[in-house]
């Protein structure tokens, strides 16, 4: 009986003890980077930047710079901010201008009032946009500066590509 209780509980400590360590950490460390979350009832003024996505469920009031991530606000999230995200998802209310490099998602019961500029946007049926948009393509944001100087600095390229 010893013996049996002995091969039955080294067994559990081993296996249980390397399982649950080996994989729990490795779930809560991918769950945060994920996506950050603002909830209901939580205010906050200032300045919220940063590479992970981000649910706003609350009120933000100031500037959200996430250039590189999604930016959704939730049905009971308010937001007085400017917003630059790569995509911007809204289902709550948000009053502040908007710059995306991918696209904008209005949704039924959202509401934007300011200026939006981005590559692709979708404003659903109830929806409620006020301010001006601008859609662009990708390639031609960056283009149109470069275009009116263009025509004085290509002989001043060539001429530094010449001396090189």
């Amino acid at each position: 009986m010893l013996q049996s209780s002995e091969n039955s509980f080294n067994p559990k400590s081993n296996s249980p003890a390397s399982n649950p360590n080996a994989y729990n950490p490795v779930k809560t460390v991918t769950a945060p980077v994920d996506q950050a979350t603002i909830g209901r009832t939580l205010v906050i003024k200032g300045e919220i930047s940063g590479s992970e996505a981000l649910y706003i469920d609350g009120r933000v009031e100031g500037k959200i710079t996430m250039p590189e991530s999604r930016v959704t606000i939730g049905r009971n999230g308010k937001v007085d901010a400017s917003i630059q995200a790569r995509e911007v998802v809204i289902m709550g209310k948000v009053t502040g201008n908007i710059e995306c490099s991918d696209r904008v998602d209005i949704r039924s019961e959202g509401s934007v009032s300011g200026d939006i500029s981005t590559v692709r946007i979708s404003v659903e049926d109830g929806a409620a946009l006020k301010g001006g948009i601008q859609v662009h393509s990708e390639g031609k944001q960056n283009q149109p500066q470069a275009q009116t100087p263009a025509k004085p600095e290509p002989p001043k390229a060539l001429a530094a590509t010449a001396s090189a």
